[in-house]
């Protein structure tokens, strides 16, 4: 008689789903799994998924039903579908649509479900938005122009997303085409992934949807900024950029000066050292979050009142700062594109983001472009330092806000460093830590460069550059280095240091040498953490994102008189 091979995934009544990553359908389950759920962790064979309303919603804005969310779920899960699930998955999903914003002669809140209005609106806070009062049967309700944001947040957080087709503002015109080659004659074109991602963000108005805003999400490595271009020449309108620090300003105003028609008098830094104000002005979330007490009013929101922008586009928008989706709640009649390599945020306010941003409009998997050549396949290797005895004693006897610090600066990873380095001998590497004292001891010890968050951005630049052409192979740096660096031929990745359990971080380094590299070498990201300390638990959580696009990391125990020891 023949066997029947059980299906990968348990699911459970929470939204809970287990897969097992040794099942022949694994990939499949593994597919399915990220376009309607997160993973949480992967502590061995079963990797573990939760569903969430945001995960749900955003597959719903994808394209998604409940009734096709059910059916490919039941269809890989080993003893069915909990009834209790599949009823949260067609409540949720059921939801997503039933609310909307429109333009009619003002704005209007609408719902072709009885009495959704008045139920969902009879809650605390909402008065101050409507314009006038719910009634039991009313199909729509006015609602004020500035609470436009507002409402979209607070219904969400009930349960509700509201689906925003008001429209929004042309801006001010302004001409901007892409060139067909750079000076040094290369051809300049949009890859077929970032032309799709344009098109899902900014459709033709042949091509349906007319207006909206949304988040594109795409590997590191993979040119997200060439999106955010695209997205301008699509829509031909002064824009502001948002970018997480001032390397990431400079590189945007290269990149746009090298691929379109736009004149440096077109484009302005606003950033700590310049406040320049044009058509197309890039600035750091940092500049528009500062302020001298927490009772003065942010001095540089005016920035977005100054102009009138026809496309805001947040770089890196799962960093974005509590201050900023604040401000953007005012901002939802000015379109706006997130560009991210991820979803995940720390502080768990995806449905922020997915109320005040927009939906997820596209996504590429990381697996999808390395096997098209369009980021590099790295070999990931998790390698566990031993603590020295002395240190090992003092993690012990230390408090525990104390130990991860401890564990971090775990002085055995210098020699773990120069071991690697003599592995990859000249090969591009960086070298990426959280503590600056462990940075300086690199530094010192190896005579390597270190960057920094307190180096000048023009020195920072310079040794950027020094680097990229082959003036040192190794350069370290601190967490400023997470984001927005363009450093196309780093080649080798080891990780120090890092904050906790961060899957954006690790995300994000990783990303620094994702660039495929013009010979074809390989590239190799290798992450200490100190054996028998709380770094172990922190690694599996940093990890998580990475594990979900398919990487997987080997594992190997650092020993100073023997090298490297395999672990299974």
């Amino acid at each position: 008689m023949l066997s029947v091979q059980p299906l990968p995934i348990l699911a459970q009544q929470d939204g809970t789903l287990l897969v097992s990553e040794s099942h022949p359908r694994y990939a499949e389950a593994r597919d399915l799994l990220r376009s309607i759920a997160e993973l949480r962790k992967r502590p061995g064979e079963w990797h573990t998924y939760r569903m969430t309303p945001v995960t749900l919603w955003n597959a719903a804005a994808s394209g998604w039903t409940a009734d096709k969310a059910v059916r490919e779920l039941s269809s890989l899960t080993r003893y069915g579908l909990p009834a209790s699930l599949e009823r949260e998955i067609r409540l949720l999903m059921g939801r997503y649509g039933k609310l909307r914003l429109v333009e009619d002669e003002g704005l209007m809140l609408v719902s072709d479900a009885p009495s959704l209005l008045s139920e969902v609106l009879s809650g605390r806070g909402f008065d101050a938005c409507l314009l006038e009062r719910p009634a039991t049967g009313r199909s729509r309700i006015r609602i004020r122009p500035d609470s436009r944001g507002w409402i979209k947040r607070e219904l969400i957080a009930r349960g509700y997303p509201v689906v925003d087709e008001a429209g929004c503002r042309q801006g001010e015109a302004l001409q901007v085409k892409l060139l067909g080659r750079t000076e040094a004659g290369q051809p300049i074109a949009l890859r077929d992934y970032q032309a799709e991602a344009v098109e899902a963000f900014a459709p033709e108005p042949a091509n349906g949807r007319e207006d909206g805003s949304g988040v594109v999400v795409l590997p590191c490595g993979a040119g997200k900024t060439w999106v955010g271009i695209g997205a301008i020449a699509r829509l031909q309108c002064e824009t502001l950029i948002l970018t997480p620090n001032a390397t990431s300003v400079s590189q945007w105003i290269r990149e746009l000066l090298a691929a379109t028609t736009l004149k440096e008098e077109e484009i302005g830094a606003y950033t700590g050292e310049s406040k320049e104000v044009r058509p197309i002005t890039v600035a750091t979330y940092q500049i528009l979050t500062h302020r001298k007490s927490k009772e003065e009013e942010h001095p540089h929101w005016k920035l977005f009142e100054g102009r009138n922008w026809g496309l805001i586009i947040y770089d890196e928008v799962h960093l974005l700062p509590a201050p900023v989706f604040r401000l953007t709640a005012d901002l939802q009649a000015t379109r706006r594109l997130g560009l991210t390599a991820t979803l995940v945020r720390e502080d768990g306010r995806e449905g922020d983001v997915f109320a005040l941003i927009g939906p997820k409009r596209y996504e590429a998997a990381w697996s999808g472009l390395e096997r098209e050549g369009w980021i590099a396949r790295p070999t990931c290797r998790e390698l566990r330092v031993p603590l020295p005895e002395e240190t090992a004693a003092r993690y012990m006897e230390a408090p525990k806000r104390d130990r991860h610090r401890i564990a971090g600066e775990n002085p055995c990873k210098l020699d773990a460093v120069q071991r690697l380095l003599s592995q990859h001998p000249e090969k591009p590497t960086l070298i990426i830590g959280q503590y600056l004292d462990q940075l300086r001891s690199v530094s010192r010890r190896f005579g390597f460069p270190l960057i920094t968050g307190s180096m000048p951005q023009r020195e920072r630049e310079r040794l950027y550059d020094k680097f990229n052409r082959g003036e040192f192979s190794v350069l370290a740096v601190s967490k400023v280095a997470n984001f927005a660096v363009d450093l196309p031929d780093a080649s080798v990745a080891i990780q120090l240091s890092g904050s906790f359990g961060s899957r954006q971080e690790e995300a994000q380094r990783l990303g620094r040498i994702l660039r495929p590299k013009r010979d074809g070498a390989d590239v190799f990201y290798y992450a200490l953490v100190s054996e028998g300390t709380d770094e172990e638990e922190y690694a599996r959580k940093r990890q998580r994102f990475l594990l979900e696009q398919g990487y997987q990391y080997e594992q190997a125990r650092f020993e100073s008189d023997a090298g490297l020891r395999e672990e299974a």
